[in-house]
C-alpha cells in the first residue's frame, strides 16, 4: 500500500510542488462523491493560472511605465511645464490641494512630468498638508478628513461564507442525492401500499439521516473555515515605523494615510504607494509587480515606491501618497490570493487511500446489490411467481438499491482527506496560542518529521536584549556598568579618542534616539544598535547635537556578506571622514593604525596581537564583539564605494546577549527525540562556541567551523563533516543555504531553519520548513517562512515539533478508527447478503454508522495534545511510512474483534437493549460498537 501511494501520489512535496504534480494526483482521485468538499482547502489551480496571467499582464504595463518615465527624464528638464489640473472643491475644503486619483496616477504611472508640475516631492508634501520632520497631525478630526478624502489602507476581501453555504455544499454529495431520490420513491411507494404513517417510516428515516449527516458535516466545515479566517487575520498583522505629530512610533500598515512619513529599512515591505524623501543606497525588489529580478535604485531622481515591493538594501524616509485599493498591489491582491494553499503530502496520500477504499466499496456495493436481487429472483422462482410482480417487490428492490448506495456512502471515506485539514487547522489554532503562527498547512505535518534544526543564535537562542559590558578603547580594557561607573571610564579615555568614539557611535548607526509621546527618551533600532547607542549616552554623548554638527554624505548599511557598515561624513574644517564598524576580525584586518592610550595615532603592528587576544578573550566570555574604526580622506574621493582598507582602530566593544531560559532543556528534548540542533551564526567562532556549549548544542564529538573554511571544503570532505557539524560561525547567507541543501539532498534529512533577516530568505525557502522570528524578523524573512515564531524563542520551535508529531499520531488514530468501522460494516452486510440473502444493516442504519463514525473521528483528532512523550519517539523523517504495515495489522485485527462484537449485539444483544424497535436497537448497538472501536484506536 505504502509503495503504491508513494509511486502514484508521492510527487507532491511539503512545499514548492509543481502544478503538474498537483494536477496529476487529482486525476487519480476519480471516485469522489463531493468534489467541492474534498478539494475545498486545496489549491484552486484554475484561479492560480488566471492570477498568473493577470500578473504577467500587469508586469508588462509596469515595464512600459518604467520605459516611458526613463524617456521622459531625458526631455523634461528643457521644457516649460504647465498644469491644467483643477483641485476638486471637497479636497480644498478639507485643506488639501491634490486629490487621491491625481496622486495615484503620478506614482502608478511613474509620471515624472506630473510630479514636476506639482512641484516635485516638496510640492506634494505641501499639498498633502504634512511635514517631513513632524508628519501628519493626529487629531481625530484631521485623521477622519484624510480618510474621507484619500481612503484607508485596506484591501477588498471576499466576504465570509455563511453557514448555509456549507449546508448547500454538503448537499452536493452525489450518493446523498441518489439516496434522497430513493427516499422520495420509498415514501411514495410506502404510503401508497401501507398508508400513513406506517408506510413512511423507512423513507422518512433515510431523509432524517441524510439531513443529520449534512448538518453535522456543514457545522464541522463552517467551524473549520472560521479557524482559517482567524489565522489569516493574524498573518496580516504588520507594523511599520512612522513619524506623526513630531514623534516616531509604530502603527499597523492598515492605519497608514496619505501624508504619513514612513521609515523603511532593509527587509521591510513597502506598505503603500509613495515617494522617496531622503535616504541612502536604497534598492527595491519589484519582482512581485514587474517580474524583474534586478533591484531598482530609488533616489531623488527616481523617487517612486510601489506597495508590495521589498527593500533589498539601504534605508529611507517615504511619503505615502496612495493607499488601499487605489494602489496597484491593492488591485492585484484580491485576484492573487484566489490561488489557495498547496495541498500537503498527507492530504494527497489519504486521498489515495480514500480512492482505493472507494473502489473496493463500489465493488462490494455492486456485488451486494446483485446478490440481493438474485436472491429475490430465486425466491420468486421457487414460489412460481416470477411473472407476477407487486409494489412490495418493487419496494424491496428499491431498498436493495438504497443499501448498495449507502454502502458506497459508508465505504468511501470522504472525511478521511478532510480529516487531515481538520487536524492541521486544529493544530494551527492551538500553535497560535503557543506563540507560533503557521502560514502554510503543510508546515504542521512537516515539522513532525523534522530530523535537523539549523538555528540562528541572536534572538532565538539568546534574549536579543543586548548591552555593552566590556570595551577596549584606546588600548585600555574597561568594564561597562551603570552611568556612575561609566563616567569613570570617560576620565581614562583621551579627549580626542572619546570625541571620535562618540562621533562613530552616533553617526555610523541604523538606530535613532528620539522622544516619544510621553516626552521620554527612546532608543530605536536593532538590538546591536540600541546597545551601542545606550553605551554612547552613558559616555555622556548627545545624539541630536552630533547629528546636527556633521553632514552625512553617504551610508553603506550593514551587509551580511561584508559584515560591516560605514558612513561618509562631511566634517567642517577637516574635510571628509569615513566611520566603519562590524565583525572585529574583519575590521581589524582593514586597520593599519590605532589610537593609543595617549590619544595619539600610531601604527597598529605593535598592538595587533594584543587586540586579537582581546577579541578572543571577549569572545570566550560569550560576548559579541564589534570593532569601530575611522579614516580621514581627501576631498577627491568616490562616494560610489567607500574604502575597505587603511582605517584607524578606535576600539573594540563586547556586547552581552544572555541565553534564553529553558533553551538548554529544549535542546536536550530535541536530542532525545532524534533531532539534531545546529547553530549557524555570523559571530566570532569563539563567541559561537561559548554560547553553543552554554545551550548544550556543542558536544565533545561535535565540530565547529567557520564560514570561509566551509566554503573551501570539497564535496567529499563535506559528506564527512556535515553529520558531525554543530556550530558554523562567521557564516554568509549562502553558507547557510549550502548547509541546508546538503542536509536535505545528500543526507536525506528533513530540515527546519530559523532566521530573522533578509539574508536568511534563501535558506528559509530552501528548507523543508522555514521558521522566521516574529519580533526581530524582517517582512522579507516572514514572507519566505512557513511558520512565524511570535516570541522569537527556541522553546517555541520545540513546541511546534511536538504539535507536528501530535498531528501524525492523531491522523493515524483516525485512519485506524475509520477504516476499522468501514471494513466491519462492509463485511457484515456483504457476508450476510451472501449467506442469508438479507442485510442486517438497512440504509438508515448504515447512515447512522457513518454519522457516528465522523463525529467520534473528529473527537479522535483532538485527543492527543503535544507532550514530552511524543518527543521520545524517533522522527518519521523523509523516508518514513505513514500508512505502515503495523497499522494495517491493527485494522484487520480490530475488524475481526469488532465483527464479533457487532454480531453479538445484533443477534443476542436485543435481549439486553430492547428499546421497542429494530431501528432503536441498532442505533444503540451502533453507538456501542463505534465506542469500542474508538477506544481501541485511542489506545
Amino acid at each position: 500500500m505504502e509503495n503504491y501511494l508513494n509511486e502514484n501520489f508521492g510527487d507532491v512535496k511539503g512545499k514548492n510542488s509543481s502544478d503538474e504534480a498537483l494536477q496529476r494526483w487529482r486525476k487519480l482521485c476519480w471516485l469522489v462523491k463531493n468534489p467541492k468538499r474534498r478539494f475545498r482547502f486545496t489549491a484552486n489551480l484554475s484561479k492560480r493560472f488566471e492570477a498568473e496571467a493577470i500578473r504577467r499582464s500587469n508586469q508588462e504595463k509596469f515595464r512600459v511605465a518604467v520605459l516611458v518615465s526613463q524617456a521622459a527624464l531625458q526631455f523634461i528638464n528643457g521644457l516649460t511645464l504647465s498644469s491644467d489640473y483643477i483641485v476638486p472643491r471637497e479636497v480644498q475644503d478639507a485643506g488639501f490641494e491634490i486629490c487621491a486619483d491625481e496622486l495615484a496616477s503620478i506614482v502608478e504611472g511613474r509620471d515624472v512630468k506630473k510630479l514636476k508640475i506639482h512641484g516635485g516631492v516638496e510640492g506634494i508634501i505641501n499639498k498633502l498638508a504634512t511635514s517631513v520632520n513632524n508628519g501628519i497631525p493626529t487629531s481625530n478630526k484631521l485623521l477622519d478628513q484624510r480618510k474621507e478624502i484619500f481612503g484607508i489602507n485596506k484591501f477588498a476581501e471576499s466576504p465570509a461564507r455563511g453557514f448555509w453555504v456549507f449546508v448547500w455544499e454538503a448537499l452536493q454529495d452525489m450518493t446523498l442525492m441518489i439516496l434522497a431520490v430513493c427516499a422520495l420513491v420509498s415514501l411514495l411507494v410506502g404510503i401508497t401500499m401501507e398508508g400513513w404513517p406506517k408506510g413512511a417510516h423507512d423513507g422518512l428515516g433515510i431523509v432524517a439521516s441524510i439531513l443529520l449527516v449534512v448538518f453535522v458535516t456543514a457545522t464541522s466545515d463552517y467551524k473549520q473555515s472560521l479557524q482559517f479566517k482567524d489565522l489569516d487575520r493574524e498573518k496580516k498583522k504588520i507594523t511599520i515605523q512612522v513619524t506623526r505629530n513630531g514623534f516616531r512610533q509604530k502603527i499597523s500598515i492598515y492605519d497608514l494615510l496619505p501624508g504619513d512619513i514612513v521609515h523603511l529599512a532593509i527587509g521591510d515591505l513597502v506598505p503603500a504607494d509613495g515617494l522617496f524623501v531622503s535616504g541612502f543606497s536604497v534598492l527595491i525588489n519589484e519582482s512581485s509587480l514587474t517580474g524583474e529580478s534586478e533591484p531598482v535604485d530609488v533616489n531623488n531622481d527616481k523617487p517612486f515606491l510601489l506597495s508590495g515591493t521589498k527593500v533589498q538594501d539601504g534605508s529611507c524616509k517615504m511619503l505615502v501618497t496612495t493607499v488601499g485599493m487605489r494602489t496597484q498591489w491593492g488591485k492585484l491582491l484580491a485576484t492573487l490570493s484566489e490561488g489557495g494553499d498547496d495541498e500537503t503530502p498527507l492530504q494527497v496520500k489519504l486521498n489515495g487511500v480514500a480512492t482505493i477504499i472507494g473502489k473496493i466499496g463500489l465493488y462490494f456495493a455492486i456485488v451486494t446489490f446483485a446478490v440481493l436481487v438474485q436472491g429475490l429472483f430465486s425466491r420468486k422462482l421457487q414460489e412460481g411467481s416470477h411473472w407476477s410482480w407487486s409494489g412490495d417487490d418493487a419496494k424491496e428492490i428499491l431498498e436493495f438499491f438504497a443499501v448498495a448506495v449507502t454502502i458506497v456512502v459508508v465505504a468511501v471515506p470522504e472525511g478521511l482527506p478532510l480529516a487531515v485539514t481538520l487536524s492541521l487547522a486544529f493544530a494551527m489554532k492551538k500553535m497560535m496560542n503557543d506563540k507560533a503562527l503557521v502560514r502554510h498547512l503543510a508546515a504542521c505535518e512537516t515539522m513532525g518529521s523534522a530530523t535537523s534544526i539549523c538555528s540562528d543564535k541572536t534572538g532565538t537562542l539568546t534574549t536579543n536584549h543586548m548591552t555593552v559590558v566590556k570595551a577596549c578603547i584606546c588600548g585600555k580594557i574597561m568594564e561597562v556598568g551603570s552611568s556612575k561607573e561609566t563616567s569613570g571610564i570617560c576620565s581614562e579615555i583621551p579627549s580626542t579618542g572619546l570625541r571620535i568614539l562618540l562621533q562613530s557611535i552616533f553617526n555610523n548607526t541604523g538606530g535613532e534616539i528620539v522622544k516619544n509621546k510621553d516626552g521620554e527618551v527612546e532608543i530605536l533600532g536593532s538590538p546591536t544598535e540600541t546597545a551601542l547607542l545606550e553605551f554612547g549616552l552613558l559616555l555622556g554623548g548627545d545624539f541630536q547635537l552630533e547629528r546636527k554638527t556633521l553632514n552625512i554624505v553617504k551610508v553603506e548599511p550593514f551587509n551580511s556578506a561584508k559584515k560591516r557598515m560605514a558612513v561618509l561624513l562631511e566634517v567642517p574644517g577637516v574635510g571628509h571622514r569615513v566611520h566603519c564598524k562590524g565583525a572585529s576580525e574583519i575590521i581589524l584586518e582593514a586597520c593599519d593604525r590605532v589610537i593609543d592610550s595617549n590619544g595619539d595615532i600610531v601604527f597598529i603592528e605593535a598592538s595587533r596581537d594584543y587586540l586579537k587576544d582581546t577579541i578572543e578573550q571577549f569572545a570566550s566570555e560569550a560576548l559579541r564583539t564589534l570593532c569601530l574604526a575611522y579614516m580621514e580622506i581627501e576631498n577627491e574621493f568616490s562616494a560610489e564605494s567607500l574604502p575597505i582598507k587603511g582605517y584607524t582602530c578606535i576600539g573594540i566593544v563586547g556586547i552581552k546577549d544572555p541565553v534564553r531560559p529553558g533553551v538548554r532543556e529544549s535542546v536536550e528534548i530535541c536530542r532525545s527525540a532524534g533531532i539534531t540542533v545546529r547553530m549557524v551564526t555570523g559571530d566570532n567562532i569563539n563567541t559561537a562556541k561559548a554560547i553553543a556549549r552554554e545551550c548544550g548544542i556543542l558536544t565533545s564529538e561535535g565540530i565547529a567551523i567557520e564560514g570561509p573554511v566551509f566554503r573551501e571544503t570539497s564535496e567529499e570532505e563535506l559528506r564527512e563533516i556535515i553529520p558531525k557539524l554543530q556550530v558554523m560561525a562567521r557564516s554568509s547567507p549562502m553558507d547557510k543555504h549550502t548547509l541546508v541543501k546538503h542536509l536535505r539532498t545528500t543526507l536525506q534529512e528533513v530540515v527546519a531553519v530559523t532566521g530573522d533577516g533578509t539574508n536568511d530568505a534563501p535558506a528559509l525557502h530552501e528548507a523543508d520548513i522555514g521558521l522566521a522570528m516574529g519580533i526581530a524578523g524582517t517582512e522579507v524573512a516572514k514572507e519566505s517562512a512557513d511558520v512565524i515564531i511570535l516570541d522569537d524563542n527556541f522553546s517555541t520551535i520545540v513546541t511546534v515539533a511536538k504539535w507536528g508529531r501530535s498531528v501524525y499520531i492523531n491522523i493515524q488514530k483516525f485512519v485506524q478508527f475509520q477504516l476499522t468501522v468501514n471494513v466491519v460494516a462492509l463485511v457484515v452486510n456483504f457476508s450476510s447478503a451472501c449467506l442469508t440473502g438479507n442485510t442486517p444493516l438497512s440504509a438508515v442504519q448504515l447512515l447512522w454508522v457513518n454519522m457516528i463514525m465522523d463525529t467520534l473521528g473528529a473527537l479522535a483528532l483532538a485527543t492527543e495534545p503535544p507532550n514530552d512523550d511524543l518527543m521520545k519517539r524517533s522522527p518519521v523523517g523523509r523516508k518514513g511510512n505513514f500508512i505502515s504495515n503495523v497499522m494495517w495489522r491493527n485494522i484487520l485485527g480490530q475488524s475481526v474483534y469488532q465483527f464479533v462484537i457487532i454480531w453479538f449485539l445484533q443477534t443476542r444483544g436485543k435481549a439486553f437493549f430492547n428499546l421497542g424497535g429494530a431501528n432503536s436497537d441498532l442505533i444503540l448497538n451502533t453507538i456501542i460498537f463505534n465506542s469500542f472501536v474508538f477506544c481501541q484506536a485511542d489506545s
